[in-house]
């Protein structure tokens, strides 16, 4: 009975620093995403859902206007080392635990923003693949891929007095997107209650 008390023990203090170390990781990266995110935008949609142009609609989990016109951003929180490039069908995570692939998450990207293009038209319409600090690219990088201190370096805005200039000059197409996405809201709710 004492051996497999101490291995119960034995568990459970694994299990309690597994648990430990997951709460870390996940209060660490993201408040690190938070504070990108919130540096180098200037206001932000989350869950948005916008008609993609094709009398369909499409989701956008992250819509950023930031200095330098409208950012998409995919968040990709994998864990490993992730082979992709913009020619492969499906990229594959290898890490100590597993290995998996996932579909080329570029052409999901690129058909979101045609759909924000669509609404705003002339406003600059950026879009990056975000993956976070427990990723790795060993094999190069692919286009739309970025991690947070890319993110910051090419969307940060140093001259705070410049970016409201431009801000101001994207705030009507902002707008424009918020409507999409409100009138979007409506026809979805009403076709429910059609049903």
């Amino acid at each position: 009975m004492g051996e497999h008390l101490q291995w119960l023990i034995a568990i459970l203090a694994i299990a309690l620093l597994l648990l430990a170390w997951f709460v870390y990781r996940r209060h660490i990266l993201g408040d690190r995403l938070h504070r990108v995110l919130s540096e180098i935008s200037h206001d932000r949609i989350d869950g948005l859902v916008i008609p993609n142009g094709d009398d369909g609609e499409i989701q956008i989990d992250h819509l950023l206007l930031t200095s330098q016109g409208l950012l998409i951003v995919d968040i990709k929180d994998v864990v490993g080392t992730v082979f992709g490039s913009d020619k492969m069908q499906d990229w594959t995570v290898i890490s100590d635990e597993r290995r998996y692939t996932f579909p080329n998450p570029q052409a999901a990207l690129y058909d979101r923003i045609a759909a924000v293009r669509h609404i705003v038209r002339q406003v600059p319409v950026e879009g990056r693949l975000l993956f976070l600090d427990t990723a790795e690219f060993t094999k190069g990088v692919p286009d739309l891929v970025s991690d947070l201190d890319t993110l910051l370096e090419q969307f940060g805005e140093p001259d705070k007095n410049a970016a409201k200039f431009k801000l101001e000059a994207f705030k009507p197409h902002w707008d424009l997107v918020r409507k999409a996405a409100l009138d979007a809201q409506v026809n979805e709710i009403a076709t429910k209650r059609l049903k």
